[in-house]
């Protein structure tokens, strides 16, 4: 056993000379971050939100490829609070993705330093709280990533960059809606919808006449897919997730929920006010979203009724989605082109078919895959692994398709062969759209369809310039397919962004177990449940 802990010791400081090493290349960029309660009134009425330095959305992160963030978050609320990262792959670095089954939420009082790169990434996402349902009460913010000055980028420099957060939103205080959940009983429909924490009118973006802005619109909000526009102005998609796009000029565009795209978009047309719009998808009732888009050296301000929208075309939204591909010849992180990665050609090791379902366990509402509602641990899964405690999750606890099962509760996750190739088929037999991300990883959107898929549904597969992101719309009484290649290692966070489903079990964890491939825990991590009072480095 002590030559097993030498060995064990010998290869943690080798990484982390390699780490330290590593890091030493890269600009850190360091924040401090408080996180308060204050009153806003988005909606015409006073409402507590969380704040983030006195901001309502957050500071935004504005950072370079592979820069090292650090942020130290001081939590003064009266709930232990965990900052989640969505879309940023934390190379190896599950440590801080700041979810329940890799986390220890701060306690009150406490704080706690989130260390991670910017590792091979460019793109456009978002942080969100991801406890104790306090995404409902703000704590978001944008995060930019941009490409290193070596780099080309398939458009030129626009004359502004302005992150969009839209959003649906509610009156009621999260600390009620959570509740209505534990109580076992669906959430109502959402109140309005948000662009920059602002309600009707109240968000306006001033443009010069002639000049040409990037806008990067991610869809923070709890359950609605939202369609944005801008009266009179097309946008020219350009990226999607960190991935650059056929640039193709679109009227709106739909955002579902958790996604994130970046368009260009230029002053062109009599100097004047237009509308900006973010209107709800899918839904019985339409909630607008309205802002201004602002010429500065408008002669008239805004007037009529706002542009039209799409409100339940399903068709209109799947062919738009299909539309949305990669721009092979373009650069990403690295200097080589985007298509130099032929997914198409390689073998799929292992299929899983993950169906959603919204099944009543013991009276109460829950949801889950494949008949398993996720039961939260009260020892996150990444320290049960490290620190060999078992009884806490069942490895390979979500069979590969649905099997008729009667529902249950399970902490229960899914095991990744590293370096593997798998494919994903999202089963959606509800009549809700359903959006679904996985932390640590981007997956190529290969196809969509309807009813149920079949193998013999990759017929229509897209295999050349499928756009890869880390979210994914699944359309109602559909299926949506994505490849992922398995090669970070780590406990990854595979869950529903609707996020009452969220809550209550759509979700599950993707374990990839590779030792010599991921960074050692980090010295500062919190530690909770059976993990307490263990030991943060293993003794010779």
């Amino acid at each position: 056993m002590g030559s097993v802990w030498r060995l064990i010791v010998h290869v943690y400081f080798i990484v982390s000379l390699f780490v330290s090493s590593a890091l030493a290349e890269d600009p850190y960029k360091y924040f401090t971050w408080n996180v308060t309660y204050g009153t806003i009134w988005p909606l015409g009425v006073p409402q507590e939100a969380i704040l983030i330095n006195g901001q309502f959305p957050g500071p935004e992160i504005d950072s370079v490829t592979n820069d090292n963030i650090i942020i130290n978050v001081y939590n003064n609320l009266k709930n232990p609070f965990l900052l989640s990262w969505n879309g940023i792959q934390q190379r190896r670095n599950s440590w801080q993705d700041g979810v329940s089954g890799t986390n220890c939420p701060i306690r009150p009082g406490k704080n706690f330093t989130y260390k991670f790169q910017m590792k091979d990434q460019i793109g456009s996402y978002f942080y969100f709280p991801s406890e104790y349902f306090h995404k409902a009460a703000g704590g978001f913010g944008g995060i930019k990533i941009v490409s290193r000055p070596r780099i080309p980028v398939p458009f030129p420099d626009p004359d502004g960059d302005v992150t969009l957060l839209i959003g649906d939103w509610y009156k009621t205080n999260h600390v009620y809606l959570r509740r209505t959940l534990d109580y076992g009983r669906s959430l109502p429909n959402p109140d309005g919808v948000l662009i920059n924490g602002q309600g009707p009118n109240g968000y306006s973006l001033t443009v010069d006449q002639g000049k040409t802005y990037r806008l990067r619109i991610s869809n923070v909000g709890l359950s609605s897919s939202l369609n944005f526009r801008i009266e009179g102005h097309k946008m020219k998609l350009v990226e999607v997730e960190g991935s650059h796009t056929v640039q193709d000029l679109y009227d709106s565009l739909d955002i579902h929920v958790g996604q994130s795209y970046s368009v260009l978009v230029t002053a062109d047309q009599p100097p004047q006010d237009y509308y900006i719009v973010a209107s709800t998808r899918f839904t019985s009732t339409v909630l607008n979203g309205v802002g201004i888009f602002h010429y500065s050296n408008s002669q008239k301000g805004v007037s009529g009724s706002i542009p039209w929208g799409p409100t339940n075309e399903i068709d209109w939204s799947v062919n738009q989605a299909r539309s949305i591909r990669r721009n092979l010849t373009a650069s990403g992180p690295r200097p080589n082109p985007q298509g130099s990665y032929h997914y198409g050609n390689i073998t799929i090791d292992r299929t899983f078919k993950l169906e959603n379902s919204a099944p009543l366990i013991n009276g109460k509402q829950h949801y889950a895959v494949n008949g398993i509602s996720f039961l939260r641990p009260g020892t996150p899964i990444k320290l049960a692994d490290y620190f060999n405690i078992g009884g806490i999750y069942t490895s390979d606890g979500i069979p590969n398709s649905p099997d008729k099962r009667t529902p249950y509760m399970q902490t229960a996750v899914i095991s990744g062969e590293y370096r593997s190739f798998i494919e994903i088929a999202f089963q959606n037999n509800e009549d809700t759209i359903q959006s679904w991300h996985l932390d640590g990883y981007s997956f190529f959107v290969v196809g969509f369809g309807g009813g149920e898929w079949i193998p013999e549904s990759r017929k229509d597969y897209n295999l050349f310039d499928a756009v890869s992101r880390c979210t994914t719309q699944v359309y109602p009484n559909s299926w949506t397919a994505v490849f992922v290649m398995i090669d970070n290692a780590g406990i990854w966070n595979l869950r529903s962004e609707t996020w009452e489903r969220q809550y209550l079990g759509q979700q599950t964890y993707l374990r990839v177990v590779s030792p010599e491939n991921e960074y050692p825990i980090s010295p500062n991590a919190l530690l909770c449940g059976q993990a307490k009072g263990h030991p943060r480095t293993p003794l010779p």
